[in-house]
């Protein structure tokens, strides 16, 4: 088969924030057999708000962050990708040319899943040496899994001489994660890291996979990411869960209102009138996508006029809707928000990602900064186990390629 085609802009231009020279010497510490060619970077995602609405048709609001995985890759001639994580300090090994089911361990499925779906697509992989160090929290909410991926196969792609336009790459890195790793995530996290744009939004309408660049004028404003450190082990049950009362109210729903495609078509007055046949759970499950929704696409218009105050109140409606609505909170998140939301300056917060843990944004004049650190310090870090993790991040271009 012929190999897959593309422009050269993959993928915006790349960015290096760690030490490039150090991660070479790290490489060769792993891989004396090999020389790093090639060095993928892939970032990291926040979104502002949209959550748990990508698998209901909805719209979401994601930036590419400027926290990123990188990538480096060597040829071999043994026929065989040989990956190390930085992460997790392991290393595995599969055919270039059949790559194998999923395995362990666990993290190396993302990157087999999209090995072999590049086979599969009839892109003729080389053997390679591939070094993986991360600045996107593992677990945190910000989409290490979709970084992974898509520097991967970046990096493949690379050492490959191949090259693939980027919303079919975005398509793959998600169809690995649902083959290999098991993971019913919608189509965000891959879409923002590969089309992310500095100083913008991403708005996506998750159904027609139409999108927009919307500026993102932070100005005197810094995006502060508030991360709990933890992962309550309910979250992990409990999305297929949630996805199923989706589906569920939208079948109960369709049967007043046949002409409903998905939850992204319904209204808060469909609900009403529906309210006793959906039942209580479902019917806030599905309130909260139907608001979030309208909430994500007022998002969209009130950036686009530069009004963060009002995207500041939106955030904190989101979160109290994915808390009291969704139940994806926890007690961490929701004092994380509840501290942000004590300090002038700060405009909104919410959770981000998943939820049960993870990771909380605020969106905080820049001169509030270190009080909003300073009260997390005094009124979070001293009552849960473990201290938040706080950080600015800021907007930036998706995933890229360079040589060494």
């Amino acid at each position: 088969m012929a190999r897959a085609t593309v422009a050269p802009r993959i993928l915006g231009e790349a960015t290096t924030v760690v030490n490039q020279g150090d991660l070479v010497t790290r490489y060769r510490g792993v891989f004396a057999d090999a020389t790093a060619v090639v060095q993928a970077r892939s970032p990291g995602r926040i979104n502002l708000i949209g959550e748990h609405v990508d698998y209901n048709d909805g719209f979401v609001l994601p930036i590419a962050m400027a926290q990123a995985l990188y990538v480096l890759a060597g040829p071999s001639e043994d026929g065989q990708i040989a990956v190390h994580s930085t992460a997790f300090d392991q290393t595995v090994s599969f055919s270039a040319d059949d790559p194998g089911p999923a395995g362990a361990p666990a993290w190396a499925n993302y990157v087999r899943g999209v090995a072999a779906l590049l086979v599969k697509q009839g892109i003729r992989l080389t053997g390679g040496r591939l070094f993986i160090h991360s600045e996107v929290p593992v677990g945190g909410g910000v989409s290490s899994s979709a970084a992974l991926e898509v520097g991967t196969a970046l990096a493949l792609l690379a050492l490959a001489g191949a090259r693939m336009e980027p919303v079919s790459l975005a398509l793959l890195a998600r169809q690995a994660e649902h083959e290999y790793a098991n993971s019913p995530c919608g189509i965000m996290d891959q879409f923002i890291c590969v089309l992310g744009r500095a100083e913008h939004a991403l708005l996506l309408d998750c159904r027609s996979r139409e999108y927009q660049q919307i500026p993102l004028p932070l100005h005197d404003t810094a995006i502060v990411v508030m991360n709990t450190q933890v992962k309550h082990s309910i979250g992990a049950s409990q999305y297929p869960v949630r996805q199923r009362q989706c589906r569920e109210g939208l079948a109960s729903l369709q049967s007043a209102y046949p002409q409903l495609g998905s939850l992204r078509d319904a209204t808060e007055a469909m609900l009403e009138a529906q309210r006793d046949r959906l039942g209580a759970v479902v019917f806030r499950r599905c309130r909260h996508v139907v608001t979030e929704i309208a909430r994500t696409r007022q998002a969209a218009d009130v950036l686009r006029r530069g009004d963060l105050q009002t995207l500041g109140r939106l955030m904190y409606a989101s979160h109290a809707s994915l808390r009291d609505d969704y139940a994806v909170s926890c007690p961490e998140l929701d004092h994380l928000v509840a501290t942000a939301q004590s300090v002038d300056g700060v405009w909104g917060a919410r959770m981000t990602g998943g939820g049960f843990g993870g990771c909380a944004i605020a969106l905080v004049q820049r001169q509030a900064v270190d009080a909003l650190r300073n009260a997390i310090a005094r009124e979070y870090d001293t009552r849960f186990e473990k201290p938040a993790m706080v950080y600015t991040t800021s907007a930036t271009d998706g995933a890229s390629t360079q040589t060494i």
